[in-house]
């Protein structure tokens, strides 16, 4: 069982910001508290092929994960896909960000998968993202309008 979740939000600053903070995932943490640490693990500029290495905490169970930026298109879209072979991964997710007035409008979205146990658990898991899939478009909202300029 496969399903999507998705959140939006306006933010409060230029487009090129928002991409450029979206882009790098080592701020994660900073609107992910599930995120624990991430890193980038490629060399050289953030762009397709970018590979980061996290560590999560989902329903009280630490993970590891590996994303794989797919497309980077300054400054409206960004792709990824998980590479971990955990009971639940996100197949296909991205950032959608387009300009309103002053600010951006970002969309967020994450195609959940279950593997094997997972299948079980994927309905759940994929219920409270939906759930909680505005309060982290806030939770995008807040930390980038918190950088500085």
């Amino acid at each position: 069982m496969s399903g999507q979740f998705e959140g939006a939000v306006t933010v409060n600053r230029p487009i090129e910001a928002v991409f450029d903070f979206l882009a790098d995932g080592e701020n994660d943490p900073k609107f992910s508290p599930r995120v624990q640490e991430i890193r980038k693990t490629t060399e050289g500029p953030i762009g397709a092929g970018t590979i980061y290495a996290s560590t999560v905490k989902d329903a009280g169970m630490r993970t590891k994960r590996e994303f794989r930026l797919t497309e980077v298109e300054r400054p409206t879209r960004i792709r990824w896909t998980e590479l971990s072979k955990n009971m639940i991964t996100a197949s296909e997710g991205g950032y959608d960000l387009t300009p309103e007035g002053d600010g951006t409008r970002v969309r967020i979205f994450n195609v959940l998968e279950g593997h094997g146990i997972g299948k079980l658990i994927a309905p759940l898991a994929l219920r409270a993202a939906r759930k909680g899939a505005d309060d982290m478009a806030r939770a995008i909202k807040a930390a980038v309008e918190g950088e500085a300029p």
